[in-house]
């Protein structure tokens, strides 16, 4: 009969003829035949199915072993032996080079039909210490599944005892060698079908064993830890973490976490691995063991591994998201990674590039996955703008990207990042800077944050930015007796001459520290700016004067005034005088009273105060002083001009206003302002900045700079309870007060109030306001009568006949911007240009000053941005939108310089001759030597950090390619479906590149 059937299965019959003939045959084996004929049909069906080369044979070797299975039990007992099982098992079935692929799918096969046999216990004894064996010579996944799916069905097979701990390490070993080589999608899914099978294996004797779970565990862990590894093991290992029970979860990564033996290397190339994970589209529960070891991590302070692993995988993290499948883990381990990166702005800022794409591509995708994921980005991207304020450039085309999304308050995002940070003492992580592996390509240096430093180090970079007090403070002698001035010339040094990127202002922090400040807590930048000028001058004052310092080592001349000499430092270049006047309204008696500022605090007008209507406010082009009509008996005011209530009358020249402006321009063929004085104006045809005329300008109804400085200029009622004490009438009375400026500063410093106290809420709230900056500003400065006939002497001032007044130019050089909504809370940074004097002042010629409008226009100045460390470049554009982009980072103190005029006409002289004198400031002896030292130290540093980082990035997993997830060309609509990216958001690429 079996020659018969192996004619027929060898003939060259189609298959249903073959078929019948086969039929007859199968039946005919049904009924009783003798011991010999039995094993020729068991040899040749098992020939059939071991070896056949064809499907078709394969299954009717398959359907003849199961009738001769049922139907002649004894006859299959006997052939189906331990001995020819062995043979099968170590030495394989067929000729040599082609042994048959099919052997533990035959054992499957026939154990079914001897498991009430007496022989049974032989084979499952065998069986045992064979499958371990195989599992030992590391078979293919698709044999691995095989082995898992005969043990699955057949568990009397599974190994026992020692033999069973030792299986299961020995099968999550194999799990990390599986690869699949194909890229089609139907052998990747078969592949994870396989791997499936193995993992489920492993659930099944953990849930009758539970001793080996951490055994296994432990296992897992010296496999993703190894560092000798010549291949990364396969991601497939994560399907074994998802069936360990989530209650093992403390304790394992307590565990881990407090193990001495395991080192840091070891260490960050395990959670490296793990990170890896998240491509895994078949694990459960695979981000919350992620989650779990960087907590772990956290909470034993390993904060170095934590940054290199969160700064090497981030990226490929977040390039998961394009994908449905495996979206929601990776956000999860996303959100963490940023939420927990809170000491700097490192993390996130890897991913801005990345995020308009992938907002793009997740709406496009329309899907409830990918709602929910925007809407969950979006809240991510908030806190991290919230707690990494000060990057405008940066965060502008991401801002615009969201700008549709909620957006979540402030509370949630303070919960979000108090919830998920690494420790809640900032001090611990004082070594963990962002790194900077060069200087700023500015060729500026930042300034190290010393916990929530901020408001100093955009002031210090604000006062180093004005060039006339740097170089003072560079020039200084040893010797000064000035010891907060020497540590702050030190200070700028360092920031003029260091190879470092960012330097540490401890030193200067601790010396200038207001006593009344809380360490560690934000605080007023314009408070701190303050009490820094006043600590100066007053230590100038009481030390060596400032004459002795200029004439011992130069600085000026003999000839120069010797009033001038007597100042301070603090005085030449930030000291302005103001004159405030108060009349009593009864007698028209006027007192006066000048005084010296260092600022000037600018007050918001009332918001039902209308800016441009008729009140004392002028607009924005006609800012400054009016007059008061004179009293009738005008020998009372003699020289005092006064602010008039009403209109000056046409044609009046002794009435007409002196004006504060902006720079603005004026239109070829266009009437010029009347009463703009010696506006400078521009061709706009040939002027390529003079769009900036409209930047400087304020919208209708909008607020202005020169807006706030009308009204701090406008006159005050004092009546009721602010009512005059008049000395002539020796009562209280009702008056007017009115400040008015009587000498410019060099360096004019500008604070916005923009925090006031709320009885409501007993807190000093935020006011909110965009306000428009002007690049250059027009200030009236009072002048004595006798001084009118010289005003014009060096050119650059322009005075209203008979006025008393005259406008002096000033060029914005900062802008110190507060991040957030209240004083205590937030974060600074500033925008800063060098403004210098890019033509020397020029005598007039034969009597006749030079025209201002002459003086170049600095816009081409090329403006910077200081954030802490990180230094940019920037423009004028940036400082004049970012209220716009972002509505809490408001202007709040701007520094404007003097141009040369009559008023700085001896500092502006002292400053060129200085310059003509000694060039680039020279440093001291000893400063110069510091550096020198630092500079070199900062090499050995570098030297000795690179050697370290080599070490910990050679031990992290290599993750080649992930970056073509993002880098796909997004108008690539041919993948669907969920086993790639999002149909038409994400671009062609295939499952392989997701999982492997």
């Amino acid at each position: 009969m079996d020659k018969i059937l192996e004619a027929v299965v060898m003939s060259s019959y189609p298959n249903n003829v073959k078929q019948g003939l086969v039929r007859r045959v199968i039946e005919a084996s049904k009924q009783p035949m003798d011991s010999e004929q039995c094993w020729s049909m068991l040899e040749l069906s098992t020939k059939l199915y071991l070896t056949g080369d064809t499907k078709y044979k394969r299954e009717i070797g398959k359907e003849v072993l199961e009738v001769y299975g049922h139907y002649h039990p004894e006859e299959f007992e006997e052939f189906f032996n331990v001995r020819f099982l062995l043979s099968l098992l170590q030495e394989g079935y067929g000729p040599l080079g082609k042994r048959s692929h099919y052997v533990l799918d035959y054992i499957q096969l026939g154990l079914q039909f001897v498991l009430e046999s007496p022989s049974a216990n032989s084979i499952f004894s065998l069986l045992r210490i064979e499958v371990l064996r195989k599992i030992c010579e590391r078979p293919s996944p698709k044999q691995c599944a095989k082995i898992s799916k005969l043990l699955t069905q057949h568990p009397q097979c599974i190994p026992t005892g020692k033999h069973q701990l030792l299986f299961c390490q020995q099968l999550i070993r194999c799990i990390g060698h599986f690869q699949c080589v194909s890229e089609e999608e139907e052998q990747i899914m078969e592949f994870l079908e396989q791997v499936n099978k193995v993992s489920g294996l492993l659930q099944r004797i953990w849930r009758t064993q539970t001793s080996t779970i951490l055994p296994s565990l432990k296992e897992l862990f010296t496999i993703i830890s190894s560092t000798e590894e010549q291949e990364a093991p396969s991601n497939a290992l994560a399907s074994v973490v998802q069936f360990v029970p989530l209650e093992l979860m403390d304790g394992v990564i307590r565990n881990l976490t407090n193990d001495d033996s395991i080192t840091d290397v070891q260490m960050m190339m395990a959670i490296g691995r793990m990170i890896d994970w998240v491509s895994w589209p078949l694990g459960k529960n695979i981000d919350k063991w992620i989650i779990a070891l960087l907590k772990g991590l956290a909470a034993v302070k390993k904060f170095s591994i934590l940054i290199e692993v969160t700064l090497s995988k981030i990226e490929k993290v977040f390039s998961k998201l394009l994908y449905p499948i495996v979206r929601e883990g990776a956000l999860s381990v996303l959100q963490y990674m940023l939420l927990s990166f809170q000491h700097s702005h490192e993390a996130f800022h890897l991913l801005l590039p990345h995020i308009p794409r992938l907002v793009a591509s997740l709406k496009k995708e329309d899907s409830n996955s990918a709602t929910s994921s925007l809407e969950q980005l979006a809240e991510l991207i908030h806190c991290m703008f919230f707690r990494f304020s000060g990057f405008p450039d940066l965060y502008e085309p991401v801002l615009e990207a969201v700008k549709a999304l909620p957006i979540p308050n402030e509370d949630r995002i303070k919960h979000l990042l108090g919830q998920n940070a690494w420790t809640s003492q900032k001090n611990e992580l004082a070594y963990f800077y962002p790194r900077l592996a060069s200087k700023s390509e500015t060729g500026k240096i930042g300034l190290i944050n010393l916990g929530n430093t901020c408001y100093m180090n955009s002031i210090i970079q604000s006062l180093f930015m004005a060039s006339d007090f740097r170089h003072s403070v560079l020039n200084l002698t040893e010797g000064n007796s000035q010891p907060l001035m020497t540590k702050l010339q030190w200070l700028f040094a360092f920031l003029e001459h260091s190879q470092r990127p960012a330097i540490s202002p401890e030193s200067f922090l601790s010396a200038s520290w207001p006593p009344w400040f809380t360490p560690g807590a934000q605080q007023d930048c314009s408070e701190y700016l303050k009490y820094l000028l006043d600590r100066l001058h007053e230590e100038e004052k009481t030390g060596k004067r400032i004459y002795q310092k200029l004439k011992e080592s130069s600085f000026m001349s003999q000839a120069v005034d010797h009033q001038y000499l007597n100042k301070t430092l603090i005085e030449k270049m930030f000291g302005g005088k103001m004159m405030t006047k108060i009349r009593c309204l009864k007698c028209l008696n006027v007192s006066s009273r000048e005084e010296a500022f260092t600022d000037l605090s600018l007050a918001f007008p009332p918001s039902d105060r209308n800016m441009h209507g008729s009140t004392p406010i002028l607009p924005v082009e006609e800012i400054g002083p009016q007059f008061i009509e004179p009293p009738e008996n005008a020998g009372q005011l003699a020289g005092s001009p006064w602010i008039r209530r009403k209109a000056p009358k046409a044609g009046d020249p002794a009435t007409l206003p002196m004006l504060v402006e902006t720079l603005h321009f004026q239109e070829p063929g266009k009437a010029a302002n009347p009463l703009s004085g010696n506006d400078i104006s521009v061709d706009i045809a040939k002027d390529p900045f003079s769009a900036f005329g409209e930047q400087a300008c304020a919208p209708k109804d909008s607020r202005s700079v020169p807006d706030l400085i009308n009204y701090f200029l406008s006159p005050e009622r004092l009546t009721a309870e602010n009512k005059y004490h008049c000395e002539k009438c020796a009562s209280l009375q009702d008056a007017e007060k009115v400040a008015e400026l009587t000498e410019g500063p060099h360096y004019l410093i500008l604070t916005l109030l923009r925090f006031s106290f709320d009885p409501r809420t007993m807190k000093r709230k935020k006011i909110l306001d965009n306000i428009s900056i002007p690049v250059v500003l027009k200030l009236p400065i009072l002048v004595a009568p006798e001084e009118t006939e010289e005003v014009c002497q060096c050119g650059k001032d322009s005075a209203a006949p008979g006025s008393g007044f005259m406008s002096v130019l000033y060029d914005l050089c900062s802008v110190v911007v507060h991040s957030g909504i209240s004083s205590e809370s937030g974060h600074y940074y500033c925008y800063s240009r060098e403004c210098t004097d890019t033509v020397p002042p020029e005598q007039p010629r034969d009597g006749v000053p030079k025209p201002a409008s002459d003086k170049q226009l600095d816009f081409e100045i090329q403006w910077y941005l200081f954030n802490d460390t990180r230094v940019s470049f920037s423009s004028f554009e940036s400082v004049s939108n970012v209220t716009s982009f972002f509505p809490k980072d408001t202007a709040y103190v701007l520094f404007y310089r003097q141009r040369p005029g009559r008023q700085s006409c001896l500092l502006h002289e002292a400053l060129a001759e200085a310059g003509r004198l000694h060039g680039e400031p020279s440093l001291h002896k000893d400063l110069m030597e510091a550096i020198s030292k630092d500079n070199i130290l900062y090499l050995q540093e570098q030297e000795k950090e690179a050697r370290n980082r080599a070490a910990y990035i050679s031990a992290l997993p290599k993750s080649p390619l992930w970056w073509k997830d993002l880098d796909r060309d997004k108008d690539d609509d041919s993948s669907s479906g969920g086993c790639s990216p999002a149909a038409g958001g994400g671009g062609s690429g295939s499952f392989h590149g997701l999982v492997f």
